[in-house]
């Protein structure tokens, strides 16, 4: 079976799951009990030192834009929160230093400048940041890759050694996909944390992201879950 089908411009979701893993508590709670002692890759412990100094010396409010790609939801976000400090992370240095979106400049009325764009690896940065115990306020993962063959489970954000730690990170979570599966599996996962969420359709009317955009764009219904602490 494919993985994706063509809809529109864009492609919807095809997995063999007909449902939530079979073995995803199994999964989370395995996380639970043995933390990841992976060491911590040189460039990620670099990025993290570099960008914990601006966060440590910074009183207001931090929201973290996970696998932020270009950054496009990092400057949205932060144009949206002027008073905030948001940092966008995302491991692919290609994807950061594109730097392509068109809210650079706020119609003339100035540059968007209280935003960072990390290169580093999650699954080490999200350690670093609980272990340095960051004030986030929101925590967004905007369409994160959904990994739907289900044997690829431990490759989703709530079936990695992680999870613990990135549940752990913010005052509020918020995490968008246009598959539905994939939200009620991390909402499962959160629960088992003792984390409450709601699902919501959403009503894409400024997309944060070029995947957001480009869903909608052709027809795909997007969901948003909140869990908030």
């Amino acid at each position: 079976m494919n993985n994706t089908e063509i809809t529109g411009d864009s492609k919807a979701i095809v997995t063999n799951q007909p449902g939530i893993h079979e073995k995803l508590a199994e999964i989370v709670n395995k996380h639970i009990a043995h933390p990841s002692q992976k060491p911590i890759q040189a460039h990620t412990q670099q990025a993290f030192d570099e960008i914990n100094e601006v966060v440590q010396a910074f009183t207001g409010e931090i929201i973290l834009d996970s696998c932020c790609g270009v950054g496009q939801s990092t400057r949205l976000l932060a144009k949206q929160n002027p008073n905030a400090l948001v940092i966008g992370v995302d491991k692919s240095a290609h994807r950061i230093n594109r730097n392509v979106d068109e809210v650079e400049h706020d119609n003339g009325a100035g540059k968007v400048e209280n935003y960072h764009l990390v290169r580093a690896d999650l699954n080490d940065f999200y350690r670093l940041v609980v272990a340095a115990n960051w004030r986030v306020s929101k925590h967004y993962i905007l369409y994160p890759n959904p990994w739907p063959k289900a044997k690829h489970i431990q490759r989703r954000w709530h079936g990695s050694a992680v999870f613990p730690q990135i549940i752990a990170v913010g005052q509020e979570i918020i995490l968008r996909s246009n598959w539905l599966l994939y939200l009620e599996e991390f909402q499962l996962a959160a629960d088992i944390l003792n984390y409450k969420g709601a699902i919501t359709r959403i009503k894409v009317t400024q997309p944060l992201t070029p995947f957001e955009a480009k869903f909608h764009a052709s027809g795909q219904q997007c969901w948003q879950l909140q869990i908030f602490k």
